[in-house]
């Protein structure tokens, strides 16, 4: 007979990489989960399942319902109203990505410290001395050594936010 509480004691005091091998051999399949907590319910889940039995077939086919109208959008999307005083656009369209940025391809350039720091914004990321970025944030603290907002240090604060 399984004693849950007794398995999940000693599950609590295995590491997360123990647990997610003991994951494997009780449920018949790897992991990427590195939560402790939520391998600890996972395992205890299916070791009970196993000795006492699982869920009842008409329980998978409720969840199987449940799980096919989940995805089902009941009202279509909203589409934004147009202002009659919008401005209009007199330069290039950016589709997609921050406003604050600059289409791709621009140069972003800074002095710190005596030294010109040269940012390249490109579709997906940002280049700094032949190496690629994710955020500008990223590119900031590989030029100074230090955790910087991006925007901030290159000076690309939207009018609107305090200085």
């Amino acid at each position: 007979m399984l004693n849950v509480a007794k398995e999940v004691s000693a599950m609590e005091r295995m590491s997360v990489d123990e647990l997610r091998r003991k994951f494997a051999e009780v449920c018949g399949e790897s992991t990427n989960g590195r939560n402790k907590p939520w391998l600890i319910k996972r395992i205890a889940w299916r070791m009970q399942a196993n000795v006492e039995g699982g869920l009842s077939e008409r329980a998978r086919q409720r969840a199987a319902e449940l799980a096919d109208d989940a995805y089902l959008r009941v009202t279509p999307p909203r589409t934004p109203k147009a202002s009659a005083a919008a401005p209009s656009v007199t330069g290039g369209v950016r589709l997609t990505g921050d406003h604050r940025l600059p289409l791709p391809g621009a140069l972003l350039v800074r002095e710190y410290k005596g030294r010109t720091v040269r940012a390249r914004v490109l579709a997906d990321g940002f280049e700094f001395e032949g190496e690629r970025y994710r955020s500008l944030s990223a590119v900031a603290k590989a030029a100074t050594g230090k955790h910087w907002n991006g925007f901030h240090f290159f000076g690309l604060r939207s009018a609107g936010e305090n200085a």
